[in-house]
């Protein structure tokens, strides 16, 4: 087992995120009032724009459809979380849905809560994403020649980015608006591999542990009510009962609204929604 763990020990990933958990921590000692708060809203930005609305619900669901150049700005965004390219992050979750909690889940809980939080992207084959095997859960974006290229790529908007803050900001807003955002956005986003399996009420019945946590919903804006997502994978709403805020479905509505996202998957409100707000 041992020896197996270390075989597979991906040096290269384990690296990269001690520097960013270093500079995380270094940014207190450079701490400056704009750098912080800008990198808080871009937090939010990055993560309901990038991950939610468009590594998640977009690309991986096609819980809605938008033209193709606010789909290719809304990955653009998803770079800069470090979470990976394209066609890694949809191939992996949507393995995590066929498998979910089962044999060949990437990162279960049922294997330990840490291996779902962090340690599956550092121990493992999971960053193996150009394989045929791999690649036939991704048919759509691997047809797509600039999703192919941002997976290949996917850490040179991040790169562009931190030498713009550098040049313009210096040593502060490279710190907060890049090592202390993306790190605290990683186990935001790492939150709903673990915690939303382990923790939570579960409102329906699906074959895996999935569960609805109000603070992983609250730091992923929407991302947190898990068991509602689980039992209806391709609805781009996932905050089903009036009090389950989902800040990124009401963007998704918003653009609904304006006639900008079309085609747009909402799951109807069952007998059990209306037993529980009466």
């Amino acid at each position: 087992m041992l020896n197996s763990l270390r075989k597979n020990f991906v040096w290269s990933t384990a690296i990269v995120f001690a520097i960013f958990h270093a500079g995380a921590i270094a940014a207190f000692f450079y701490f400056d009032w704009k750098p912080f708060l800008a990198s808080t809203i871009a937090l939010f930005l990055l993560l309901s724009w990038g991950i939610g609305m468009g590594y998640h619900r977009l690309l991986t669901h096609r819980s809605y459809v938008v033209p193709k150049w606010i789909e290719y700005f809304l990955t653009i965004c998803a770079t800069l979380t470090l979470e990976g390219g394209p066609l890694f992050w949809v191939g992996t979750h949507r393995i995590h849905h066929q498998n979910s909690d089962k044999p060949g889940d990437p990162h279960s809980p049922r294997d330990g809560a840490w291996w779902a939080h962090i340690l599956w992207m550092v121990y493992g084959t999971a960053n193996h994403n150009n394989t045929g095997e791999f690649m036939r859960y991704v048919p759509d974006l691997s047809k797509d020649r600039f999703h192919r290229w941002l997976n290949t790529y996917h850490y040179v908007p991040l790169t562009v980015l931190g030498i713009l803050l550098g040049f313009f900001g210096g040593l502060p807003w490279v710190l907060w608006g890049v090592f202390f955002r993306v790190t605290v956005g990683l186990h935001f986003t790492w939150l709903v591999n673990s915690a939303t399996h382990l923790w939570g009420p579960r409102r329906f019945e699906t074959r895996d542990d999935s569960r609805n946590n109000a603070f992983v919903a609250a730091v992923t804006f929407g991302e947190g009510w898990h068991n509602n997502h689980h039992a209806h994978p391709n609805s781009a709403k996932h905050g089903l009962a009036w009090y389950e805020v989902d800040i990124t479905w009401y963007q998704i509505r918003l653009l609904e609204m304006f006639g900008v996202a079309t085609k747009v998957k909402v799951v109807a409100i069952d007998e059990k929604l209306r037993q529980e707000a009466a």
